[in-house]
């Protein structure tokens, strides 16, 4: 066969992505999905909530006018699931960052609310938020070992304040002696591992055993809330998870709220090349 007839190889018009981009948006998803179960995980009392909160109006001279509205918390809660859906199936960078941007914008309003301020589902979920921002403006500019090297870190010391401000709160008498833990969960929280240890405990050994639970909870928080931060990337996240998704699974599964975006920005670790993992 002549050689002049073999056809030249050619190039695609469609550019395919990198192993490395492919782990870059991965990451990125993994990150908006933890955050957007977070939020929906609160949907069934948010709503309820919503409705009590239209009808029987709640009025603080502590908060302006418009951080009183019923209406500016119900759109900023479901404008904050609306950006993350947004930058989840949009194709273009810009789509992922204004999204992101407007993500860390209603959760930033849920968080001054005056009928959110205290619920720390959007306190958590705006620091993940942040950190998808970040990474939205670095995706396509940063190369992705060190893009995950850096995305780790600031996914760690994240976790590592939120653990460290839960410690900080449980630093008195009362949650040392296990008195709060106590009459919270373990005197009559329907909940399976209370339940279990109130039919098979004594009141004197549940009271001794609810001791010793806070104390755990307090150590726990307070050494990885100074500590987490410096572990390497993989060690950081396979216990940031494991503690986040601990804390729910044998406390209260309402808490996973609060929890499941935290999951899964420590999963960000995993993410980092092994010449880089221990960074």
């Amino acid at each position: 066969m002549d050689a002049a007839a073999t056809p030249e190889p050619q190039t695609s018009d469609v550019e395919t992505l990198s192993p490395g981009s492919v782990r870059v948006l991965w990451a990125y998803l993994i990150v908006q999905i933890s955050v957007f179960g977070s939020l929906a995980w609160k949907y069934e009392f948010f709503m309820l909530a919503d409705q009590v909160y239209h009808r029987l109006l709640l009025s603080d001279p502590f908060f302006p006018a418009w951080l009183q509205s019923a209406e500016v918390v119900r759109w900023a809660y479901l404008g904050s699931l609306a950006a993350i859906i947004l930058g989840v199936v949009g194709m273009l960078p810009w789509v992922r960052t204004l999204s992101a941007l407007g993500q860390v914008g209603c959760l930033g309003v849920l968080l001054i609310h005056q009928a959110s301020h205290n619920d720390m589902t959007f306190a958590t979920s705006l620091w993940a938020s942040i950190w998808v921002f970040w990474f939205t403006t670095r995706m396509d500019r940063d190369e992705p070992s060190e893009l995950f090297r850096r995305g780790a870190f600031l996914s760690r010391a994240i976790a590592s304040m939120i653990l460290l401000g839960g410690a900080v709160g449980k630093w008195t008498p009362e949650y040392w002696s296990g008195e709060v833990f106590f009459d919270i969960y373990f005197l009559d929280r329907d909940f399976w591992v209370f339940n279990y240890l109130r039919e098979t405990y004594d009141a004197e050994t549940l009271r001794g055993i609810a001791t010793w639970y806070s104390r755990k909870v307090i150590v726990v928080e307070t050494l990885f809330g100074f500590g987490l931060w410096l572990l390497p990337p993989k060690w950081a996240a396979a216990l940031g998870m494991a503690i986040f998704f601990s804390i729910a699974f044998f406390s209260n599964h309402l808490l996973y709220s609060v929890l499941l975006c935290l999951v899964g920005l420590s999963s960000v670790g995993f993410f980092v090349p092994k010449a880089n993992n221990g960074s």
